[in-house]
């Protein structure tokens, strides 16, 4: 959902990063080969973060689900694995890094050899998923997770910053602010 892509690009700038949305990385035909799909379009980042002074960056798959049952993570895998490819095949995403930083470094987006990390951004994560698992998953592949507690926290602390002329700063001052 682009909505959440903007907010989670919009507060991880926020937290010191440059970030891009819906951010295509181009494939050689041999790196398609490489990950079993010689025909398939360039890959698509929900958000691509870049933070200068560490030199690290964020590779968001962003999934909302507000309305839905939310995000499901049981018996150590995903109820939709199809929705989660980077985060379940280690070939792809080791292709599919290797090219974004060089695409990355080649335009002068960052510095070379970024340290790339793959992160999940939960708007809602369903009650009977398996937070422990899936918080153990995620680390066994070196990946981080962005939470409703997270992105809840992140929404409060804006409330109390400086106002910007967007959309998300307006509607979090409007529901911090007391009327007595």
């Amino acid at each position: 959902m682009d909505a959440f892509e903007s907010l989670m690009a919009l507060l991880l700038a926020g937290e010191g990063y440059w970030t891009a949305t819906s951010f295509k990385v181009n494939l050689t035909k041999d790196q398609k080969r490489a990950i079993g799909k010689p025909s398939m379009p360039r890959p698509e980042l929900d958000v691509v973060a870049y933070k200068a002074s560490t030199n690290e960056v964020l590779v968001v798959e962003c999934k909302s689900f507000i309305d839905l049952r939310g995000l499901i993570f049981t018996n150590d895998s995903f109820g939709k694995p199809n929705l989660y490819i980077l985060f379940l095949d280690g070939n792809r995403r080791k292709v599919v890094f290797k090219a974004l930083a060089r695409q990355m470094v080649n335009a002068g987006l960052c510095r070379p050899n970024p340290k790339i990390v793959l992160c999940l951004a939960a708007a809602h994560i369903a009650d009977k998923t398996d937070r422990k698992g899936l918080i153990r998953f995620l680390d066994r592949i070196k990946a981080k997770l962005f939470d409703e507690a997270w992105v809840r926290n992140r929404l409060e602390q804006l409330s109390s910053t400086a106002y910007e002329n967007e959309t998300v700063h307006m509607v979090v001052k409007l529901l911090a602010k007391d009327d007595t």
